[in-house]
């Protein structure tokens, strides 16, 4: 199919959604930039919106060349971009420049480039391609594995830059795995090992190995058929055990339930159940280590301005409010002040005054708040929401697996950013520096964002070719 008639056919709601966000993020960039005593445009050079206008023709330039190139050729050479991707964060690590205490930059000639906003996009082809190969299953054990290589690989050389907001991303491609065909029940047990480690960060491990004793019992007690016995000493035990706890006094509570456990345990093995006492035993034992190694660890592994950070999302109430806590402040401040239509484009005063630290990258989703209110930033959310719905419509739509895979990596990734940055400006999520995708200021986050929306549009135009 040609080119011409592939722009014919390229799905105009998806590329309008597009360039929607990109206009609207490059008037973001130019109202926090925004000086009236200056004369400097927003074409200016000079300033951050010239600068980030420059980089959306190249991303524009970007899309185009994507619609240039056969939709072929992006499945041939997934596995090159993707190398070629790899080869680059190993680079970083040897010559790259470090900012910010992280080596994630390569500066040529004044120009700074991040490879990790491009290794996004080759995991996302590599994964594709893998996927979309006959003998590759999820159901075994061996390509499960290798799928999951595929985007952990670049995570881990991304985190030893370290960037760990960056790497955190690639965990997104565990959606285009469950749509493969990976089994629901690993994202049981993750999202449980996940939930298990933030309270360990949070609660004195032995308090929550209390609760995982006591909900074991009770899932003895629902197992046992004359229960009336077996609930009155699972009842007053986990009442006793609940009371120790909360006057600081957890140990005892801890060996009653411990003694609780094994009778009832007992019981169902009696029962002939044993299947049932040694998957619960499993469960407790590695719940218990995941809870006290991340109390362990955070008390003791990481540095104080680490823990800040963990604590400024999990337990705000232990940070100061002129250190840690401030960004996250000022950010909520910001985003209030705008009511419910906002103060006006150029006119948001904490913007002008520049109460929020890097509000033109991470913390953008501020200006929006402030200048637009809560009418502009349901309309933002509302317009991320529909470009994420189109985009899953065209990934069911796609006629060939690498096509559908792809789409729904470029879903994911855009999933995970969006909701981490936006969380992260209302202290919903941990402060992990990503960007807002084609709102915030940065040329290597929009041309590599750009990238994925053009292939993604070039793949669709060509489906019926196939």
């Amino acid at each position: 199919m040609s080119s011409s008639r592939s722009l014919v056919r390229v799905d105009w709601v998806t590329a309008s959604l597009y360039l929607s966000l990109v206009i609207i993020g490059w008037l973001m960039v130019y109202a926090v930039g925004y000086d009236d005593s200056l004369e400097a445009g927003i074409f200016s050079l000079s300033t951050n919106a010239g600068k980030q206008g420059l980089f959306i023709l190249v991303s524009l330039l970007a899309v185009f060349v994507c619609f240039l190139i056969d939709g072929k050729f992006w499945e041939t050479f997934a596995v090159l971009f993707y190398g070629l991707t790899i080869l680059l964060l190993v680079a970083v690590l040897i010559f790259g420049t470090t900012v910010k205490g992280a080596t994630s930059w390569f500066s040529l000639g004044g120009i700074s480039l991040q490879p990790s906003e491009f290794a996004k996009v080759g995991a996302a082809l590599a994964v594709a391609s893998f996927l979309s190969t006959q003998k590759s299953k999820l159901d075994n054990f061996r390509d499960t594995i290798s799928a999951i290589a595929l985007f952990m690989v670049p995570a881990i050389l991304i985190l030893l830059q370290p960037d760990a907001g960056s790497a955190l991303v690639f965990l997104g491609f565990f959606l285009v795995l469950y749509r493969a065909g990976l089994h629901p029940m690993i994202f049981v047990y993750a999202i449980s090992a996940a939930t298990l480690t933030i309270l360990g960060l949070v609660f004195n491990p032995v308090v929550i190995l209390i609760g995982l004793l006591l909900l074991s019992n009770l899932i003895f007690l629902f197992n046992q058929s004359n229960r009336l016995p077996f609930s009155l000493v699972v009842g007053i035990s986990g009442l006793v055990s609940i009371f120790l706890a909360y006057i600081g006094r957890p140990w005892p509570g801890l060996g009653l339930q411990l003694l609780v456990y094994l009778f009832m345990g007992y019981q169902v093995f009696q029962a002939r159940r044993p299947t049932l006492v040694s998957q619960l035993s499993g469960i407790l034992l590695i719940g218990g280590l995941l809870a006290f190694s991340a109390n362990y660890g955070f008390n003791n592994l990481l540095e104080p301005h680490q823990q800040d950070r963990i604590n400024v999302w999990l337990q705000p109430s232990k940070c100061d409010p002129k250190g840690a806590l401030y960004n996250v402040l000022q950010s909520k401040m910001a985003i209030g002040s705008g009511g419910l239509q906002g103060k006006g484009f150029l006119e948001g005063t904490l913007t002008k005054l520049n109460y929020v630290p890097e509000q033109a990258t991470d913390f953008i989703f501020c200006t929006i708040g402030e200048e637009q209110g809560f009418v502009g930033v349901v309309g933002i959310i509302g317009i991320f929401l529909i470009l994420l719905l189109r985009i899953l419509n065209l990934a069911e739509r796609q006629r060939t697996p690498f096509s559908r895979f792809f789409a729904y990596g470029v879903a994911s990734i855009l999933f995970i950013h969006i909701f981490i940055n936006i969380g992260m400006t209302m202290g919903l999520t941990p402060i992990i520096g990503i960007p807002l995708p084609f709102i915030s200021k940065g040329g290597s986050s929009i041309i590599g964002f750009s990238i994925m929306i053009g292939i993604m549009l070039k793949l669709d135009s060509v489906r019926t070719g196939r």
